[in-house]
């Protein structure tokens, strides 16, 4: 069944915005009576079907609502210095969200080969992949900022940083408690400098590692997705 974004469910009807109507009533051709899912972002899943086929604005009738839709047991942050090719960053924003995260926010690191990153673009990704892996909950982008300013930004919850040097040093699975909320920094190509590891330890993140192997800024974050996740599904298959 395909899924389709709108801005309300919270009424017994709905008006798909115009590329979504454009997209049900011309590309797959929807009519009255079909069914469809439905979601705003907010973790709501709707089932409904269409009532009136409008190519502008197709309104549909909500059959079925379910709340927090197969919402995770912890909530996920990323905080990633943007590549040098914006593809990469991408790839990793597509992949994170089918996967699962909450919130990813582009960090300014002192070895950054990227100062700039399009928010809009990056939102228009994530909110494709949602769609594509059937998600209710539409993940935050925010926009770049100076991983030194970031430090400062209250979080509730374990924190990590991610790097290259150094011994003093864990994996998530050592560290991490399943159900717990995670904040996990991963660096540029060139790794955080020496005053923002400082900074980072200094401000309560727990140095870890992600193994013996050098990876790029987007395999790193990813692993880091790809663990956390899994830890928490492994925790919930042996309760």
């Amino acid at each position: 069944m395909h899924l389709f974004l709108t801005d309300d469910t919270t009424g017994e009807y709905a008006t798909l915005p115009a590329e979504e109507s454009k997209h049900c009533t011309r590309v797959l051709r929807m009519g009255i009576g079909d069914e469809m899912l439905l979601t705003s972002g907010d973790g709501v899943m709707c089932r409904a079907r269409v009532c009136t086929p409008d190519d502008k604005a197709c309104q549909v009738e909500i059959i079925k609502r379910i709340e927090d839709y197969c919402r995770r047991p912890f909530h996920l942050h990323l905080a990633v210095a943007p590549t040098k090719n914006t593809a990469r960053l991408e790839w990793f924003v597509e992949k994170a969200v089918e996967i699962g995260i909450d919130r990813i926010t582009p960090v300014i690191c002192d070895h950054s080969e990227r100062s700039i990153q399009k928010t809009e673009r990056l939102e228009k990704i994530a909110l494709s992949a949602m769609k594509q892996s059937l998600k209710a909950s539409k993940p935050l982008i925010d926009d770049p900022v100076k991983l030194i300013d970031f430090l400062n930004e209250p979080f509730n919850g374990q924190r990590f940083v991610c790097y290259c040097s150094g011994n003093e040093r864990h994996t998530l699975h050592q560290l991490y408690t399943p159900g717990s909320d995670a904040l996990v920094l991963i660096g540029p190509e060139g790794d955080f400098s020496n005053r923002e590891i400082s900074a980072a330890l200094a401000g309560g993140f727990l140095p870890v590692t992600l193994g013996s192997c050098r990876l790029r800024t987007e395999t790193a974050a990813l692993y880091a997705t790809t663990a956390l996740n899994f830890m928490n599904e492994e925790c919930r298959f042996e309760d």
